[in-house]
């Protein structure tokens, strides 16, 4: 195959099987460390890349392709919560507010020393909740494992009052940009990507972008 998905995250997975490109999935031995001099835009950059190039000496012939998905607000990383107590710290600081959304997506191929990434920032405003609708939704466990602690294609997506950007980057791999970075270093895209962002085939996608 002529792709690798350097993720085990079936989110990624599931998105990227609509661009309807053969591709095999690994694990990306790399230890995500945030560095507070970064911006979060450039510090998703710099996590995408990290994971592909872990992968990379191992399929030296094919292209990598790596993603990183980070929440900010107020220009503070939220990363995944450590347990329902930080989990539920980090929603009441979500609680009524904006916040942003960056997906980075890189691409290594060590054979021909290809090396390209990209970011796509969605602006998502979440509704205001009270502390019952909040315990509700710690106790489903959708929080842990997920940044900024809320899945907008899960149940935590009823928290989400609007976005603007592109839907697929808040789930954590934006197809159209993924699409085109593809195409630029000669991978064929057999999907019709115009068509999957009129069709919406992927769960609460419609329900964001109109």
């Amino acid at each position: 195959m002529a792709l690798v998905l350097a993720s085990t995250s079936p989110r990624r997975k599931d998105l990227l099987v609509l661009l309807r490109i053969p591709f095999e999935t690994a694990a990306p031995h790399f230890i995500e460390q945030l560095r507070r001099d970064l911006a979060p835009e450039e510090q998703a950059r710099q996590f995408a890349a990290g994971k592909a190039q872990a992968c990379a000496p191992r399929f030296p012939d094919q292209l990598v392709l790596g993603s990183d998905t980070l929440i900010a607000l107020d220009g503070e990383v939220m990363g995944k919560p450590a347990d329902l107590a930080e989990a539920r710290s980090m929603l009441r600081k979500l609680c009524g507010r904006q916040h942003l959304i960056h997906t980075a997506v890189a691409l290594r191929r060590q054979a021909d020393a290809v090396q390209d990434v990209a970011v796509e920032t969605v602006l998502v405003w979440m509704k205001a909740f009270d502390e019952a609708e909040l315990d509700a939704y710690l106790h489903t466990g959708e929080s842990l494992g997920k940044a900024g602690a809320y899945s907008i294609q899960g149940i935590g997506g009823r928290f989400i009052e609007r976005i603007e950007g592109d839907y697929t980057a808040a789930v954590g791999l934006p197809l159209r940009l993924t699409a085109a970075l593809l195409r630029r270093h000669g991978l064929a895209v057999a999907a019709d990507v115009e068509e999957l962002y009129r069709a919406k085939p992927y769960p609460n996608w419609g329900r964001f972008e109109r």
